[in-house]
């Protein structure tokens, strides 16, 4: 057992630990940087303020909006039953393939002065120019109902298992107090369910402070538009990695802010009776508002978009569909594949690792690696290229030293540390699913392979990893989407005339090329539905136990 504990896996968890949180750390260094940038002072009396108030306002938007919107619909499709209700149950996490990038163009072709619901307002009344007002979607609350609309899911899921969980035991009990429904579900099921609700709404915060593609579209300045101007339109790295540590500060206080909330307070559920209950049966005007309460949130988050992004893609789409387009689906795919192999290869390591182990050394390498899913993807970005581009300095000249000439950029230039970036980003997404597969097959087996002579290596070969290749293939799907939807990395460190599916559709939007952008968007979004159909039908299964 000694000699488990120092397992070699150890090791590449360390390494893997180490290369994972040196773009944070890398960031974060540059705060204690002082007199260097004229830049950091120009900001700070010009924009900064206005970074801070917009990324304030968007999460306090978007906050409350996917609050609201993901508990009423998990609460309705958990503990009712009314018409669509079996369809609602695995469609309401459709838009998370909608990335919110493409929301924003799609939305605002269609509401433009040109695209077709103003033009219809004009047909039929015979208006003018002038002669009315329209809501302009390129604003700050165009910004938070974009992020609402794709991001409440993540409310939706946790909430809604929350819901099942706690539900009949404790609001039977809360019934034979004489409790209504409404008292029960604001006195028994939401407090029950805080941390799930908590949760989910952080999940949202986080990935809209690592948005770039749609605050930059809606001219709307925040954090990620600030590190990208700073770093390409000034020049100044220090500034840009400053703004990024203030971005990540942000964000790790919303990873601390649910559990200081809490306090003392616990949730247990306590009834022992885990049982979903019977949903009661709505009819009337109360089913009819049931399904409206959930097919808008889907109608607005995923079909209508869906719906709109075909059809540019089939009446109009990229002019150079064809070769071009080819090229930015393989650039996306070998990107999205080398990720996800290298990803899994290295979670099945460190989760085995950890298995190994027992020790609280090798679990802690473990979460500092799941840190890197809570970090935008512009902080980790700047992260990378700072300590990437010094090597590479450091290793021309070594170069030149040593051959005679000079080689160029041998790391900063290439796809090797954008994948870099990715892994940092995305590795805990594989580590996560691969750990909880893990933790579901029992040790026993470890022990039986051991006592006939295996050892660690073939043991996760020939037992663990026939047992894990579901899982395995889950965590690489994930990863796999998650980069094809990745846009502030890859803008920031892609190479020269080096272009993925996902530049191409913010580039095209930029030059408001909006029908053309539909193609690589529509590829976007067709990719994204894999994982959530597997999700969906997991949803289903769940729900018939």
């Amino acid at each position: 057992m000694r000699a488990a504990q120092y397992s070699p896996l150890l090791i590449v968890g360390f390494v893997v630990a180490l290369l994972a949180g040196l773009p944070v750390a890398s960031v974060g260094l540059n705060l204690f940087v002082s007199g260097t940038s004229s830049t950091w002072a120009h900001l700070a009396q010009t924009v900064l303020p206005e970074y801070i108030l917009n990324s304030l306002w968007l999460c306090l938007g978007v906050g409350c909006g996917v609050g609201v919107l993901g508990v009423a619909t998990a609460w309705l499709t958990s503990m009712h039953d009314f018409p669509g209700r079996r369809i609602f149950d695995w469609a309401l996490v459709l838009p998370l393939a909608m990335p919110a990038y493409v929301m924003a163009y799609v939305y605002t072709d269609f509401l433009q002065f040109v695209g077709p619901v103003q033009t219809a307002l004009r047909d039929t009344f015979g208006w003018e120019h002038g002669d009315y007002w329209f809501p302009d979607i390129r604003t700050l609350p165009g910004a938070m109902l974009m992020f609402v609309c794709v991001l409440y899911p993540y409310v939706y899921l946790l909430a809604r298992t929350a819901f099942l969980e706690r539900a009949s035991g404790m609001l039977e009990a809360a019934r034979t107090l004489g409790m209504g429904p409404w008292r029960a579900f604001f006195s028994v099921s939401l407090p029950l369910a805080r941390p799930a609700i908590v949760a989910g709404v952080a999940l949202a915060l986080m990935e809209t402070l690592a948005d770039y593609g749609t605050v930059a579209y809606f001219a709307v300045n925040t954090f990620t538009t600030g590190i990208y101007r700073a770093w390409f339109s000034l020049g100044d790295r220090v500034a840009a990695a400053q703004l990024a540590a203030m971005l990540l500060g942000f964000v790790l206080f919303l990873l601390m802010a649910e559990r200081v909330s809490r306090g003392r307070a616990r949730y247990h559920n306590t009834t022992g009776r885990n049982r979903p209950m019977a949903g009661a049966r709505l009819s009337g005007v109360p089913a009819a508002l049931a399904v409206l309460a959930c097919a808008l949130p889907l109608l607005l988050g995923f079909l209508l978009p869906a719906v709109l992004l075909l059809k540019m893609a089939l009446t109009e789409g990229d002019a150079q569909f064809g070769g071009r387009f080819l090229m930015l689906a393989r650039n996306s795919f070998v990107l999205a594949g080398a990720t996800a192999v290298i990803g899994v290869f290295l979670a099945l390591l460190m989760g085995y690792g950890a298995r190994l182990s027992k020790t609280a050394f090798a679990n802690g390498l473990n979460r500092l690696v799941g840190l890197g899913y809570a970090v935008p993807g512009a902080v980790i970005a700047v992260g990378v290229l700072i300590p990437v581009t010094r090597l590479d300095n450091w290793l021309v000249g070594q170069w030149e030293q040593w051959f005679g000439y000079n080689p160029g950029l041998l790391l900063t230039g290439g796809i090797a540390a954008l994948i870099y970036a990715y892994l940092v980003r995305f590795l805990a997404v594989a580590l996560h699913t691969v750990e909880s597969s893990l933790a579901k097959i029992t040790p026993n087996m470890d022990d039986a392979a051991r006592s006939l002579g295996l050892g660690q290596a073939e043991t996760l070969r020939r037992v663990h990893a026939p047992i894990l290749r579901g899982s395995l293939f889950t965590a690489g799907l994930l990863v796999f989407v998650d980069v094809m939807k990745e846009l502030p990395a890859t803008l920031v460190m892609r190479p020269f005339n080096f272009d993925t599916l996902a530049t191409q559709a913010y580039t095209l939007a930029s030059d408001e090329r909006l029908a053309e952008a539909s193609t690589a968007s529509l590829a976007i979004v067709a990719v994204g539905l894999l994982p959530l159909i597997a999700l969906s039908r997991q949803i289903t299964a769940a729900r018939r136990v």
